[in-house]
């Protein structure tokens, strides 16, 4: 490990923020100028139908002139689009005419926060602390179906994208004689912003499926991700400035009640009811204050099983509505697989039996995140969570404070301390540290104005009761963005002993560095926008040990005017196993330890246009696995009835030929997902989940009515079946009502 490393690394990432500022994405230096629009200040509210015919809509400037960025970058929109904006002491209007060749839209569903792709939808997207940071966005599809989600971390991955997020608003659409048109009402009670701030940014992006185009306000290169927030246009307000609403209070209680029976433990059915609830609070412009009293998330999707044949614990993402806002500001320290603070660690323990996630109560909780300046974020976290014996835990006490200040255009510095501290005498715990466990740690996030550079340092330190040295990690990653190359340069180490119990660090006593680079080629065939090699390489040390691991992968990848991609390539993958390890997880004859296995393998990667009624998306994959072969069949196929729903048949199958007497089986997972809309507020979703690996079948049947604005009944429906002899694992059936209410 080269500590001095870390740190050249960390000035050059400085030095690079600082330089970097004076690059530009693009050739057309005044095409890249950041567009302006005015907000008009509304002396009368609107009649929400969509139609955009009251006058006041007329007095300001709106956002216009949009630029294609699928299937090229080049050239302005050919069908326009155009979106005025109004504001009043109480609310933000907003309305959008979208141009179109046709009135054939692809609409999967009627169901609330759709993602964008694959149909017709435009999406605008509110930097109100004008960081390029952080964003608040709302959107519509021609059919007025509603959606509203955050953009983390400068929305560089679409996992920076989350949809769980809900709040307050109203929007309706219209669909004329080749245009489509759409109004939103947004209390400004719903948003944080600045306050006496009359300058937002702002952008829009824009899916036509029967133009076949992609389009956005500000235009953004090819090379960069749609929802990108390095381009930003310029929202005015006209007038004035848009007020805090006073102290902006929301309740939101819940009651429900079940029933559960665990058929393998001979246990009569247990009856239960629950209330409790949460509570936004606005303090200033910039603070929220969550808090949640006795919270119940059994409304929340099942994760979606896959198989594992790794050594290492599988991530699924958190969805529950209480941990989503600024999310970030708690979640993004470190690197996705070296994380202190995974919010999944908090009420969710995993049923040993089936795999699944259960519930483990909270008591109380409390959180207060957001802006304290322009430059300065805070957040701080507490909540205290029930005793659970049956699988060995304490009631635990979990902290979380973090800082982060922005530093230049786009970066920022950050410090996070986490602690998880056991103020019981429950000595029955499975827990490695009963007592406590702490971590402290420190980031750097580089983000230039134009995108071109991005890139992190951190030094994280975990401390336990059994504490025995090499209980740190840092990790740097430096990333280019040209329009013809991405380049990406990473490591990290993970001590042997760093222990972030409230985090996600799947492996521990390592040190792994890796490169990758992307070619993009934009040919004059067109049916092909973009072409061309990517190549990745990565090893693995560890200390007293050497080179342990490595993995190399060649590939070339199209993406289709169609909207179709296809990738192909060949991966070569050294793993050295100093403990016995039984890759089909099922219990069969390990593989001997204390020895190395390399493996060539060829892959290949195809999605289909997602415009069409029925659609694929399948991983190949075939050659050695450790010291036999494995052939493996990824993908799902989607089947639209527009626009009630979708069937997506998810499906794994993982084939492991090994010798004798190790394991030689078939591992096979379906998970057929029915959804159906009866309405824009009545959904019905159906999850079955078989899972040869773990033995077990799952039913996860869910009835949502959106009965008034954020408000909602459950009913869910929860089987487990074990897949060998079909008998009953456990059964759940589970009602909930809650209410939205702004005081």
């Amino acid at each position: 490990m080269n500590h001095p490393l870390a740190y050249l690394l960390l000035l050059l990432l400085g030095a690079t923020d600082l330089f970097a500022q004076l690059g530009t994405p693009f050739d057309e230096v005044t095409a890249n100028e950041a567009p302006s629009a005015t907000a008009a200040r509304f002396v009368e509210g609107i009649t929400l139908d969509g139609k955009l015919d009251e006058l006041e809509w007329q007095n300001g400037q709106p956002a216009r002139d949009f630029w294609e960025t699928f299937p090229t970058d080049r050239v302005r929109a050919s069908y326009p689009t155009e979106i005025y904006f109004g504001y009043d002491e109480e609310n933000l209007y907003v309305a959008a005419l979208c141009r179109t060749p046709g009135n054939k839209f692809v609409i999967p569903s009627l169901r609330r926060d759709y993602r964008a792709g694959g149909n017709d939808n435009i999406t605008f997207v509110f930097n109100p602390f004008r960081d390029k940071t952080n964003a608040i966005v709302f959107g519509m599809n021609p059919l007025g179906v509603n959606r509203e989600a955050l953009i983390y971390n400068g929305g560089e991955s679409g996992g920076d994208f989350r949809e769980e997020w809900d709040n307050k608003w109203r929007g309706e659409s219209y669909i004329g004689d080749g245009y489509w048109s759409c109004e939103l009402v947004i209390p400004f009670s719903s948003l944080r912003f600045p306050a006496g701030a009359t300058e937002w940014f702002f952008n829009s992006y824009r899916f036509d499926t029967q133009s076949n185009t992609r389009t956005t306000w500000h235009r953004i290169p090819q090379n960069q991700i749609i929802m990108s927030l390095a381009y930003m246009g310029s929202l005015q307000f006209e007038g004035g400035a848009p007020q805090a609403q006073g102290s902006n209070i929301t309740l939101i209680p819940y009651a429900g009640g079940g029933m559960r029976r665990d058929y393998q433990a001979e246990t009569p059915t247990d009856f239960n009811g629950n209330v409790g609830g949460d509570a936004k609070i606005g303090i200033g412009s910039g603070l929220n204050l969550d808090l949640t009293v006795n919270p119940d998330f059994s409304q929340v999707e099942v994760d979606q099983q896959v198989i594992n044949t790794t050594r290492f614990e599988v991530f699924f993402p958190e969805r529950r509505q209480f941990f989503l806002e600024n999310a970030d500001l708690f979640g993004s320290f470190g690197f996705e697989r070296a994380n202190p603070f995974f919010s999944r660690r908090i009420g969710v323990t995993r049923d040993t039996t089936t795999g699944e996630g259960l519930q483990n109560p909270i008591y109380f909780g409390a959180r207060l995140s957001g802006k304290l300046t322009d430059d300065l974020r805070v957040g701080l976290l507490n909540m205290q969570a029930a005793q659970n014996r049956d699988q060995g835990l304490p009631s635990f006490n979990y902290t979380v404070a973090a800082l982060q200040h922005r530093v230049g255009a786009r970066s920022n510095v950050g410090g996070i301390f986490v602690n998880k501290q056991n103020f019981t005498n429950f000595s029955d715990s499975t827990e490695t540290n009963a007592d406590f466990n702490r971590v402290v740690g420190l980031d750097y996030n580089l983000a230039t104005k134009d995108n071109t550079w991005n890139g992190k340092t951190f030094l994280h330190r975990s401390f336990s009761a059994d504490g025995q040295g090499d209980d740190y990690t840092h990790g740097v990653n430096l990333e280019y963005r040209h329009r013809n190359w991405n380049v990406q340069y990473d490591h990290i180490y993970v001590g042997e002993n760093f222990n972030a119990e409230v985090g996600f660090v799947p492996r521990r006593g390592y040190f792994s560095s890796g490169v990758e680079a992307a070619r993009i080629d934009y040919p004059d065939n067109p049916d092909v926008v973009t072409k061309g090699p990517v190549l990745e390489l990565r090893t693995f040390f560890q200390p007293g040990e050497g080179l342990t691991d490595r993995t190399g992968t060649l590939g070339y990848g199209w993406n289709y005017a169609n909207t179709s991609e296809l990738s192909l390539g060949a991966n070569y993958t050294y793993i050295f196993l100093f403990g016995d390890f039984d890759p089909s997880r099922t219990g069969a004859t390990p593989l001997p330890g204390n020895r190395g296995y390399g493996a060539w393998s060829g892959f290949a990667n195809f999605r289909s246009d997602r415009r069409r009624k029925l659609s694929t998306e399948f991983v190949v994959e075939a050659g050695q696995f450790f010291n036999g072969q494995r052939y493996s069949l990824v993908g799902n196929l989607q089947y639209r009835y527009q626009p009630f729903g979708s069937i997506d048949l998810r499906a794994s199958y993982q084939y492991l030929d090994l010798p004798a007497p190790f394991a030689s089986t078939g591992l096979f997972l379906i998970g057929p997902r029915i959804d159906f809309t009866f309405s824009k507020s009545v959904f019905l979703t159906t999850f079955l989940q078989y899972n040869d690996q773990i033995s077990n079948i799952n039913v996860n049947a869910r009835l949502q009515w959106r009965f008034a604005p954020v408000s909602d009944f459950f009913l869910v429906y929860t089987d487990n079946y074990d897949s060998l002899d079909f008998g009953v694992k456990n059964r759940a059936l589970v009602a909930k009502v809650t209410y939205w209410l702004n005081l």
